[in-house]
């Protein structure tokens, strides 16, 4: 059975195909990391966060119960909001390019991140390893946001070095 992880990425990699697909004729190196840097950013921050936030509003007993917390916590409609937040500035990335790129990249990775060193601590100092704690999230919160800055980084540079040889 797949994770709600496993699924947001592989949708990532199913936009990403379609879109390349669509634009096979015209594509270069940096359109291609764009193009994937796009539907990272509108799936892997837009779309799971507003399932994050959906899941800790709607479901917050559940989703305590998964990551081996106890129910009621008030922490839930902070994670909540912090979710919507990331959600916001990952589907607005759609739309809105460049800078607002990079933000969404910081905010979203700064979140996952803490997130993500938060379960580490979980199963260090108490064991914890319920799914939503020590699974695919574990790796999700870790691993997702290096890509991305990875593939920012490797477009910015793609973009410099084109702007170098156009001048």
């Amino acid at each position: 059975m797949f994770s709600i992880w496993s699924i947001l990425l592989i949708l990532v990699i199913l936009a990403a195909a379609v879109h390349l697909f669509r634009e096979r004729k015209a594509l270069s190196r940096s359109r291609v990391l764009e193009i994937l840097l796009l539907w990272s950013l509108v799936i892997g921050f837009g779309v799971a966060g507003v399932a994050g936030f959906l899941g800790h509003t709607l479901a917050a007993d559940a989703i305590a119960a998964s990551i081996g917390w106890p129910a009621g916590n008030p922490f839930q409609q902070e994670v909540a909001v912090a979710n919507l937040a990331v959600a916001s500035l990952g589907l607005l990335a759609f739309r809105f390019r460049d800078s607002f790129w990079l933000a969404t990249i910081v905010a979203g990775s700064i979140f996952y991140i803490g997130a993500g060193i938060g379960h580490v601590y979980e199963i260090v100092a108490r064991g914890n390893l319920a799914p939503n704690n020590a699974g695919m999230v574990l790796v999700y919160d870790l691993v997702f946001p290096v890509a991305v800055v990875l593939m920012y980084a490797g477009l910015v540079l793609l973009r410099r070095r084109a702007a170098g040889r156009a001048a």
